[in-house]
């Protein structure tokens, strides 16, 4: 997983210039994503390929090859920083931009090249379609008599001839056709952060994005920090038992727990085991933990690692995130480890609180890790409202062995997780 910032906005915003300091100021690699549509649109013109010849493109897109080097831009060994800012290309590129075939080998180049690495990049979809996932989305914006200002004095710098009428024209075409673009069009992520640089200088505009991806940066390290389990020392030991302690004495005045056949939760305590609850409050999975002699580990979101105290808490108890959005690989090689050592690995099906009546999807996690690690599962039912001095029961089921399904069915997992889900429900009565 890898620490990603997207920024975007119109031509001429000035996500070049911002782009180019916040990646050095973060240790980022930088990837100006509307470069590399420059240098396809540049060889497409050098070899004269008509833009309606989708046959034609799919080759030279098949035998081009973009990289990256200190900051230029090499189109198959050539170094083209200079000339994809032409005029020819600046009136071309977003015909280009638009033709469906480009785009999709482009996104995939783009994605390619940020794979593993800490990274900013800067475009018109770079938050919508090619990292939707990113860390930090910003959407850079500006007027248009301030963006024709700034690109009128960007080509001056550069010896680049172009008048101001014809760049504003190209500015105007560009935005019509973003916008309107019927492949990934230019507007602003639901949750990207908008930031209006038109009375505002490049230091000034730097330094507001800069409080914002360190905020996120913080908390992006605090959830790395979490895949690194503490070691099992005498001090952290003691520190639990004490913790568990008091949670305990704490838990039973003021939630009055009844657990029934806990028996369950022990019947294989030299084997690893699920154990599956139904979610129904931040203190369910706590209950759980606190009340049982065996050790549970269980499974979180990892958005509640970046608060300090659940932070280290988690680290105590090894509690193992999981970034819900993605194929989290970390966390399921941490998973499949506890149930080796022979732990109760805690998994929520619903995957987030009052899941089922909220009509989200069964999480498929428990029961496939069931299967590839050969252990049962063991359904809770818990009933209550977890208000204070009101009771709560943790009703513990008989283990499920998830191989009796038959598993040469495509469906298997599914059917599998409904009846986890419908043990869990029966036990809640």
């Amino acid at each position: 997983m890898s620490f990603i910032v997207a920024i975007d906005g119109p031509s001429g915003a000035g996500k070049g210039t911002i782009t180019s300091i916040l990646a050095k100021k973060f240790n980022l690699l930088y990837l100006d994503t509307g470069a590399t549509y420059r240098c396809i649109t540049l060889k497409l013109l050098n070899e004269k390929v008509d833009f309606n010849d989708i046959e034609k493109i799919k080759q030279v897109l098949e035998t081009t090859k973009i990289d990256i080097e200190d900051n230029k831009f090499l189109l198959d060994g050539n170094d083209v920083t200079k000339e994809i800012r032409t005029k020819k290309v600046n009136d071309n590129v977003s015909v280009v931009s638009h033709i469906p075939e480009v785009r999709v080998a482009l996104v995939n180049l783009q994605r390619k090249i940020a794979q593993g690495k800490n990274s900013i990049l800067e475009g018109r979809d770079i938050g919508t379609n090619v990292f939707p996932n990113a860390n930090v989305k910003i959407y850079l914006d500006a007027s248009v008599d301030e963006r024709v200002r700034r690109r009128v004095k960007q080509n001056e710098e550069q010896n680049i001839n172009i008048s101001e009428e014809d760049v504003r024209k190209n500015i105007e075409t560009r935005d019509f056709n973003d916008i309107h673009s019927k492949v990934a069009p230019l507007k602003k992520a639901d949750d990207a952060i908008y930031v209006d640089s038109s009375k505002t200088n490049i230091k000034q505009t730097v330094k507001i994005i800069s409080k914002i991806i360190k905020k996120e940066k913080h908390k992006y390290d605090m959830i790395e920090d979490s895949y690194n389990m503490w070691k099992e020392t005498p001090i952290k030991i003691a520190v639990r038992h004490i913790l568990k302690f008091i949670f305990v004495i704490l838990y039973k005045i003021v939630f009055i727990p009844k657990n029934i056949n806990k028996k369950y939760l022990y019947e294989n305590k030299n084997e690893g085991v699920i154990v599956c609850a139904n979610h129904i409050s931040y203190m369910d999975a706590t209950g759980i933990l606190m009340q049982n002699r065996r050790k549970v580990i269980f499974v979180a979101k990892s958005e509640l690692f970046t608060i300090p105290v659940l932070h280290h808490w988690a680290h105590l108890f090894d509690i193992i995130p999981v970034r819900r959005e993605e194929n989290d690989l970390k966390s399921i090689k941490l998973c499949f480890k506890a149930l080796k050592n022979k732990e109760a690995l805690g998994i929520f099906p619903e995957g987030t609180i009052d899941g089922l009546k909220k009509h989200t999807d069964l999480k498929n996690g428990a029961a496939f890790m069931a299967y590839k690690a050969k252990v049962k599962v063991v359904p809770v039912g818990i009933k209550g409202n977890f208000k204070p001095f009101r009771r709560v029961v943790f009703n513990y089921g008989e283990p499920i062995d998830v191989t009796k399904f038959k598993t040469d069915d495509p469906d298997w997992i599914n059917n599998a997780t409904k009846y986890i889900m419908e043990q869990i429900i029966e036990l809640s009565k």
